[in-house]
Formats: structure tokens, C-alpha cells, sequence
């Protein structure tokens, strides 16, 4: 190698350590940002909580509360009934299965 080579081959080093530090600033000015927005939520027991909902497209997944029954631990098993329809979907690469129970 020659000199030329060694120079141009010096200043891409410095170039990249260049550009390494500029990222390594900008990249600590946005985690500073995100670190004075970002707090830990603390909710005390009775405290009034807005909580923002999105209402479902497909009604078929509400579920009565007549035929809800929770358990102690406020946990819900659904058991299928019967298996009314079975489709088979093809995504890219993989197959994926789809079930209607009642």
C-alpha cells in the first residue's frame, strides 16, 4: 500500500468514528427526552382511573354478562361447545388455522 491508500483509508476511519460519536450524542439527547416524559404510575386503592378504550370491530367476541362466570381469582375458562367451521389460511409462509366454536 501506498501512502494515498493509507490516507484515504485513515480519513474513512475518522469519518466513521466521527459519525459513531454523532449518533452516540444524538441517540443520549433522545433517551434524555424520553427519561424526563416517562414516569412510573402509582395508583392508590379507590383512586379514579381514566382508562381509554377502543371498541371492538367484530362483535361475535362479546361475550354476555349473563353466561360469565369468574372465579375467585376473577379468571374466566371458556369451553367450546362444538366446532362449527374450520379455514385455512395462507399467509406468506406459513398456514395458519382458524376455528368457529359456539
Amino acid at each position: 500500500m501506498d501512502s494515498l491508500d493509507t490516507d484515504f483509508l485513515r480519513d474513512a476511519m475518522e469519518q466513521v468514528r466521527m459519525i459513531q460519536c454523532r449518533l452516540l450524542t444524538a441517540q443520549t439527547r433522545q433517551k434524555s427526552y424520553i427519561d424526563r416524559r416517562v414516569r412510573v404510575l402509582v395508583f392508590t386503592e379507590g383512586a379514579h382511573v381514566w382508562l381509554r378504550v377502543s371498541p371492538l370491530k367484530d362483535e361475535s367476541h362479546v361475550l354476555s354478562l349473563e353466561s360469565v362466570e369468574l372465579g375467585l381469582d376473577l379468571t374466566f375458562e371458556q369451553e367450546p361447545i362444538a366446532i362449527l367451521d374450520r379455514q385455512f389460511q395462507k399467509h406468506r409462509n406459513e398456514e395458519v388455522a382458524s376455528k368457529k366454536v359456539q
